[in-house]
């Protein structure tokens, strides 16, 4: 059984128990939701890190696919082409020499586009880390001085 309120009085002075307890809510309630948002936070960051392991996997395999190729291809161009070319100037080694270096601009230019893809890709969760340079500025109800929000 709980026990009675006691309502104010003017001649006890008293305070209501309802003020203080609306404070203490609203603390309860703003902590409650600040480690909500911290989670949430740590949530977002974890998938923007997942996100990121992919891309550069990706690339990394690019990269890879990119060394096979240009193996294979110096392999088989220098054994099959050189030799044509070889017969047509009537100089083999001059054909081979010709030969294994357009396989390797060739595979030289495949390298060149999975690094720009690797280059391209960033660990860094940029959108996580500019959620929470607003955090404290959402909470204190203010936005960035100059008004300004992040592009997303």
């Amino acid at each position: 059984m709980s026990e009675p309120r006691i309502q104010p009085s003017a001649s006890t002075g008293a305070r209501a128990p309802s003020g203080d307890e609306d404070v203490v809510d609203l603390v309860a309630k703003l902590t409650r939701q600040g480690a909500h948002l911290a989670q949430e936070q740590v949530s977002l960051m974890q998938a923007e890190v997942r996100q990121a392991t992919a891309d550069a996997k990706a690339a990394a395999g690019a990269m890879m696919g990119a060394a096979v190729v240009g193996i294979a291809g110096l392999g088989v161009l220098l054994m099959g082409i050189s030799y044509l070319v070889g017969v047509a100037i009537e100089n083999i080694a001059l054909g081979t020499v010709i030969v294994g270096a357009a396989t390797l601009i060739i595979a030289g230019i495949m390298y060149a586009g999975a690094r720009k893809k690797m280059s391209a890709t960033t660990l860094t969760p940029t959108r996580t880390i500019e959620t929470a340079e607003d955090t404290p500025a959402v909470l204190t109800g203010h936005m960035h001085s100059n008004g300004a929000h992040h592009a997303r």
